[in-house]
């Protein structure tokens, strides 16, 4: 019957099904029996048109790899006989498909009105809300939507996939900026945010993402720490979860932003006073304990609304960014990202000339330092951090040029710039946030020195100052200094490195003025008992300011540029010049394995 060819078997094992008999037409490609291998079901086909001239094995039988299964014998085949493949239709759902749709539908807001409702009657956005607010459009993969919280012993399975979708906490990979993030945050309409075992879970597989992938982390932190209530689970106390490790571990690796709005209590609270910076809505309370914490350690009984509102967390310190509501976090986050994420193309700076008349000629005038900061740097790029705690001290991120700085500047309307305890924390811990991600900072002098007196002894005034002095020494980016007015003492070296040579510029304004200690102070220690000899009120007065204005003579900028003590005294409206230079002649920052100090200070 002329030229046959044989059909043999792709794998070794069992043939589950035979669809031909001998003589019928087949064509090539067509499925002649299925074989089974390591329980997963293959088609053996047909490599030829033509008829069918033998079958060589039966269902059961066991074969080798390559042994002949069939025969055919090559040739035409009528048009009845032909196998008419049919396309599936990619808009068709199979029942397996459809089961997961709905399972993610169900946790979706659109399928939750009331829990929406809920969130609308206290002007709120729901999690999902918040977060694809957060990353680029389209941008957002959720990892674990089809979680529920595991209190499968308590409660019934339909019941928990309608009530704890996500075992409440919506997290994982986005851009925001067009640059990858890891997204996460609390959901409040399931079990009020609380900590559950699947959650703890879920926040472990992020966190090793941010670490593998070196991806910031924006963390909405609304809810009320651990949870209770959970049944599924191995252990007792739940201690040896390891979510709260794994996110200290990323300080000073990624950059860590935490945003609250409401209640934010216990656990979750611990994960937001991690985070690098804290953005808080009008309406958070945030607070170590919750009301049950609170009343079950005897403490009383109290509202949660009493428990660390934005009155009392604002001036403390723990909240760097206080804006109005949910949307502005966002907006303030994205900001700040920004960043971290490198110079900008697009710019623009106000007439720096105007920053000729920024200082008052009246040296005792006191001014507006906020306002020098936005006139200096790119226009609409100023985003200050912790304003209302530290008042001495401002700390803010900015741009020169697209370029982002930090910016560490004393603030001659509280204590004439005078740094205290609280300015110097603010000022150190800023320094190791720029230093950690290699930004650089520019410093705005004009401080009398360190605060003095017996009540700012009690708040450990020598070893906070101390500490602006060791942390300014040790950072390694490319720093820049501008005296505006004031530069005396410890105070102004330590905003400085340490020295007027520490920065990698050093510079003043005509306004500058400079030494060992304040000038009238200076002139009372020096010149006592000269001054204790003059009899007469108006006579001694007049000669202190003789000797003060001699001293300022000597003390100002331009007398001590011919010293060399500082590069140079310049046009105010010259330092963005100065700034750029330096920052264009630094070489790029280094591309990091681990990181460039071991953690941030969360203080």
């Amino acid at each position: 019957m002329g030229e046959q060819i044989d059909i043999t078997a792709p794998m070794q094992g069992t043939i589950v099904a035979v669809d031909v008999t001998e003589g019928q037409q087949v064509r090539r490609g067509q499925q002649l029996m299925l074989i089974e291998s390591m329980k997963m079901h293959h088609a053996i086909d047909s490599t030829a048109d033509g008829a069918v001239a033998a079958v060589l094995v039966a269902v059961g039988d066991t074969v080798m790899e390559h042994a002949a299964v069939a025969r055919v014998h090559p040739g035409e085949v009528t048009v009845a006989a032909l196998v008419v493949e049919v396309a599936e239709d990619p808009a068709h759902i199979r029942p397996d498909l459809a089961e997961a749709v709905a399972r993610h539908a169900i946790g979706l807001d659109a399928a939750r009105p009331d829990a929406v409702a809920k969130r609308r009657a206290l002007g709120r956005r729901t999690a999902r809300e918040n977060v694809a607010d957060l990353v680029d459009e389209g941008s957002f993969v959720e990892y674990g939507p089809v979680v529920i919280a595991p209190q499968r012993r308590r409660r019934a399975l339909d019941d928990l996939i309608a009530r704890t979708p996500a075992d409440g906490m919506v997290g994982g990979l986005g851009t925001v900026n067009g640059r990858s993030v890891v997204a996460m945050s609390y959901d409040y309409t399931v079990l009020a945010g609380t900590q559950g075992g699947q959650n703890h879970r879920k926040k472990d597989r992020l966190f090793e993402l941010a670490e593998s992938l070196r991806l910031p982390v924006v963390f909405f932190t609304e809810g009320g720490g651990g949870r209770p209530g959970d049944t599924d689970t191995m252990g007792v106390t739940g201690l040896d979860c390891l979510a709260f490790r794994y996110f200290a571990e990323l300080s000073g690796l990624v950059p860590l932003v935490g945003i609250n709005a409401g209640f934010c209590f216990a656990g979750n609270a611990a994960i937001l006073g991690c985070c690098d910076v804290v953005i808080a809505t009008a309406d958070s309370n945030i607070g170590m304990g919750g009301p049950a914490m609170i009343e079950g350690g005897g403490l009383g009984v109290f509202d949660p609304h009493e428990i660390g509102p934005m009155s009392v967390q604002q001036a403390n310190g723990v909240v760097d960014i206080a804006v109005a509501d949910e949307a502005a976090a966002v907006a303030a986050a994205k900001q700040y990202l920004g960043y971290f994420q490198g110079a900008t193309s697009e710019w623009q700076c106000a007439d720096q000339r105007e920053l000729r008349h920024a200082i008052p000629e009246d040296r005792k005038r006191g001014y507006d330092v906020h306002a020098v900061i936005h006139g200096l740097f790119d226009t609409a790029s100023v985003l200050e951090l912790r304003r209302d705690f530290g008042l001495g001290m401002v700390t803010a991120f900015a741009r020169v040029e697209g370029r982002p700085v930090g910016v560490l500047a004393n603030n001659p309307s509280h204590l004439a710039g005078a740094i205290d305890s609280d300015g110097a924390d603010k000022g150190a811990r800023f320094l190791q946030l720029c230093d950690a991600f290699d930004i650089p900072v520019v410093t705005l002098v004009d401080t009398p020195g360190m605060m003095v007196g017996p009540e700012v002894e009690k708040t450990a005034l020598v070893r906070h100052c101390s500490r602006l002095f060791v942390t300014g020494a040790n950072v390694t980016v490319p720093m820049v200094s501008i005296v505006l007015r004031k530069s005396y003492g410890l105070g102004a070296q330590t905003m400085m490195g340490g020295s007027t040579k520490a920065p990698h510029a050093c510079i003043a304004w005509p306004t500058g003025e400079f030494g060992g200690m304040g000038l009238e102070g200076a002139v009372r220690l020096g010149y006592r008992n000269e001054l204790a000899a003059i009899a007469d009120d108006t006579e001694r007065e007049h000669t202190f300011q003789q000797m003060v204005d001699r001293m300022y003579e000597v003390g100002k900028a331009v007398n001590i540029a011919s010293h060399y003590e500082i590069d140079d005294v310049i046009d105010p409206a010259d330092t963005r010049r100065w700034i750029s230079a330096v920052l264009r002649a630094a070489p790029p920052a280094p591309v990091r394995e681990g990181k460039k100090r071991s953690n941030i200070d969360t203080w």
